[in-house]
């Protein structure tokens, strides 16, 4: 994921993560994960969309995870966010006349497919609980 937006969301998640009986504000998040509030807001909202993330407005307000970290897969969360394949998509295009050029997209497509899949499927593996533990 080329722009931070899953690195942003699994960090969002963890803290939540960590302060499970408080409701954590966007102030507190952007200062762990050091970018503008506005950024983690975007994400919050995106990840509220999903499942991932409750608030509650107000003055008392905030943000916790929208259900038990034991149910919310690292996959969920790239699934989330996720824009383009993780290699990106094949945008040239090749002399059509060229043995290799008239086939290169298809196999690149393929390729990037399986990549995809076999990143989901390691992601599929390990539950933010898992990952929330692996801090000290």
């Amino acid at each position: 994921m080329n722009n931070g937006r899953f690195s942003i969301s699994l960090h969002i998640l963890t803290l939540l993560d960590r302060f499970p009986d408080e409701l954590v504000s966007s102030e507190f998040l952007a200062g762990s994960i050091n970018i503008n509030p506005v950024l983690v807001r975007k994400e919050l909202s995106n990840l509220k969309k999903h499942g991932l993330v409750e608030s509650k407005e107000g003055k008392a307000g905030g943000f916790s995870l929208g259900k038990p970290s034991k149910q919310i897969r690292l996959s969920d969360i790239y699934k989330a966010v996720r824009q383009a394949p993780v290699l990106g998509h094949t945008k040239n295009e090749p002399n059509p006349k060229c043995a290799i050029g008239k086939q290169i997209n298809k196999h690149l497509d393929n390729l990037y497919e399986e990549a995809e899949e076999a990143l989901i499927k390691k992601l599929d593996k390990t539950t933010l609980a898992d990952f929330s533990n692996r801090f000290s």
